[in-house]
């Protein structure tokens, strides 16, 4: 039988994705660093394991044998993605990842023709970042053929795991990073909208989310923002003084946040947190002519989301559906894709 790997398994998100799996009567292989921790939890679920790091390309190439897709769980995937692409390239292995980092997207992206000589699939942003927004924004450009300009919000995600924060925290001297005229440009403000997702207009603050990269693939529309609801943390972080922000993003301060954050912080929201939270989206586009197009959707909370989108595209992917070369979730399985997992609705405005 086709059988896909699992690698960061013992992490928050790739725990509820191996969890998921096997709920769904599927045998993924649960992979990571830690023999002790794979054993222990592959053991648990009665599922085979492996376990190896990534800084020696051939351990790497061995722990990949035998299998037809890698769904990558373990962040920050600036560190991790490429060891793993790398290995993907040369055993013709499907490679599924769940970043939102905008520079790994787009660096998986420029070996698409590499991928495609492979004969496999690169396929980034397989989870909440960025399925839902994705085939979302896919839609609104269907809708809209021509459409020269695309905002993408996002609303109602609450609780962060530590692997999401600690990617936070890497980009906390970042600009805001969007699309202009099919390129990525950063500029060192903080843009502000507002977001109606069915109750009124809510504040929104602008953020270089992964569907500032994904979105002009899915859709080749050129100019992208993504904004996300203002929560009160979000909005203090968008706040802080530039120098301030630089101050972090030093080699000695990413150290101390890292180590504050996995000391501190709670592993991710609770069972309960997460079955009683939503998500919330808003695509609109326009054209040149000013002719604007909006749709809605709501979805099951962002992790909770991510197990059924990132487990159901490796399945696809190492039962053969998977079209060779740079891949989004809605280039691959549609603008609809979305749409057959319970819990999502959508709505045309």
């Amino acid at each position: 039988m086709s059988t896909f790997l699992i690698y960061g398994a013992t992490g928050y998100t790739g725990r509820l994705c191996a969890e998921h799996a096997v709920a769904r009567g599927l045998r993924p292989v649960l992979a990571g660093r830690s023999v002790d921790a794979v054993r222990g939890f592959a053991e648990r679920l009665g599922l085979e394991w492996r376990a190896f790091g990534l800084e020696t390309p051939a351990a790497v190439r061995d722990g990949l044998a035998g299998i037809e897709a890698v769904l990558h769980a373990a962040g920050p995937f600036s560190a991790t993605s490429r060891p793993i692409a790398e290995a993907c390239l040369t055993t013709a292995t499907h490679y599924v990842d769940i970043t939102g980092e905008i520079d790994v997207i787009e660096a998986l992206a420029a070996r698409s023709g590499e991928a495609e000589a492979a004969g496999i699939m690169l396929l980034p942003g397989a989870g909440f970042d960025v399925v839902p927004s994705d085939c979302l924004a896919a839609h609104v450009a269907g809708r809209l053929p021509g459409a020269t300009r695309l905002r993408i919000s996002i609303g109602g995600f609450q609780g962060i795991s530590r692997g999401t924060a600690k990617t936070m925290v890497e980009g906390v001297a970042c600009g805001t990073r969007m699309r202009r005229g099919g390129r990525i440009v950063e500029i060192a403000d903080t843009p502000r909208a507002s977001a109606d997702f069915g109750s009124g207009p809510r504040s929104a603050i602008g953020l270089g989310w992964g569907d500032v990269a994904t979105a002009w693939y899915s859709t080749r529309i050129p100019d992208i923002d993504v904004f996300f609801q203002a929560s009160p943390s979000l909005a203090r972080a968008a706040a802080m003084p530039r120098p301030f922000k630089r101050l972090l993003a030093t080699g000695f301060s990413q150290v101390l946040l890292k180590r504050a954050i996995e000391r501190l912080a709670a592993p991710g929201p609770t069972p309960e947190e997460r079955a009683r939270s939503r998500c919330l989206f808003l695509a609109e586009a326009w054209d040149d002519s000013g002719l604007r197009v909006a749709s809605r959707m709501e979805s099951p909370e962002g992790y909770t989301l991510t197990a059924l989108t990132a487990v159901e595209i490796a399945r696809r992917a190492a039962q053969g559906e998977a079209s060779p070369g740079f891949q989004t979730p809605a280039t691959a399985y549609g603008a609809d894709f979305i749409l057959s997992f319970e819990g999502i609705e959508r709505r045309d405005l």
